[in-house]
Parts: structure tokens; sequence; C-alpha cells
């Protein structure tokens, strides 16, 4: 491993031990990209053999979603800095954001994912798929609760912010928690 990445995973609270207890959610992490790179399997069932042809407009617009969820994977990377940590333990001395995609909601980051998984849901057609976007819901959920009861712990200002602010998606049972 370079001394750079091992710079990097030791400031974001990485270790052996933690990968073996979970002290920073690392099998939270664990699981949120198992389920990403689960993406890339094809569609299964492919709607062909149900009998289905899947329409060219829900392809486009799939791709579209993905594309729209990468935007806003992006505008989340450059608002959260210095504080971005891939963990749901904050970064030690991490500032509070909560300005840019972090006024639009809690976890954009983990809104951009949702976004993009349903953008191959839809571009695919495919169950499995579906159950994906599913699993991760469930993992981002359990993962940004997980992270609001530290934030809430660090910075004073976070219970009024948590109060104001969609979770990840407003008003979905689940997803939004204020």
């Amino acid at each position: 491993m370079s001394k750079p990445l091992a710079e990097r995973l030791a400031r974001w609270g990485f270790s052996w031990q933690g990968l073996r207890d979970n002290r920073h959610g690392e099998w939270w992490l664990l699981a949120q990209l198992l389920l990403i790179a689960a993406h890339a399997l094809p569609p299964i069932p492919p709607p062909r053999a149900l009998g289905i042809v899947w329409p060219v407009a829900l392809q486009l617009l799939g791709w579209s979603l993905f594309a729209g969820g990468l935007l806003l994977a992006a505008q989340a990377f450059f608002n959260l800095g210095p504080s971005l940590t891939p963990l749901p333990e904050p970064m030690p001395g991490a500032a509070l954001v909560t300005g840019g995609a972090y006024g639009r909601c809690r976890h954009p980051l983990y809104q951009a994912v949702l976004v993009c998984s349903l953008g191959v849901v839809l571009a695919l057609g495919s169950l499995l798929h579906l159950a994906l976007l599913v699993g991760l819901a469930v993992v981002l959920g359990s993962k940004a609760r997980r992270e609001e009861q530290r934030l809430a712990q660090i910075h004073p200002d976070y219970v009024a912010y948590r109060a104001a602010t969609p979770a990840i998606i407003p008003r979905v049972p689940g997803l939004d928690w204020r």
C-alpha cells in the first residue's frame, strides 16, 4: 500500500481492528461498497426473459438519472471538502457542513448513490437491481443514523440542522427522519 493511501486511511480511522469489531462503522461501508459493486451485474432476470420489451424512454431516463446522480455526488464531495470520510464516524476536528448540497439534505452523497442506483434500475429493468436499490436504502439509512448520533455529540448545532433538513430523500419513510 502506498504511503499517501495508508496515511489517508489512518486519518479516516481505518484499522485492522476496526474491520474486526466495526468500531468506526467499517461494516456499514463494506456493505455499501458490495451493494454498489453488485450494480455491475447484468440484469437478472432480463426483461426479455419475462416477455417484456423494456422501453427505450425508460432506459434513457435511467441513464440520465445515473448521470445526474454522479453530478450530485461531485457537488457533495466538493462541498464536504476536508471533512469527507467514507466511514460513518466523523473526522476528528471536522467542521459541520450545512451549505451547498448539505442545505438540500443531510446526506447528499447517500442521496446521490440512491439516485444512481434508481437510474440503473430504470435503465436495465432488472429485479436484481431493484433489490440492490432497496438494500442500499436500508444500509445507507442505517449508516446515516449511526453517523448522526456522533454528529449530534460533536456538534451542538447538529440537532437544529437535523430538525430543519431532510435526511436523504425528503418525505420518504425510512429516508427522512426529521
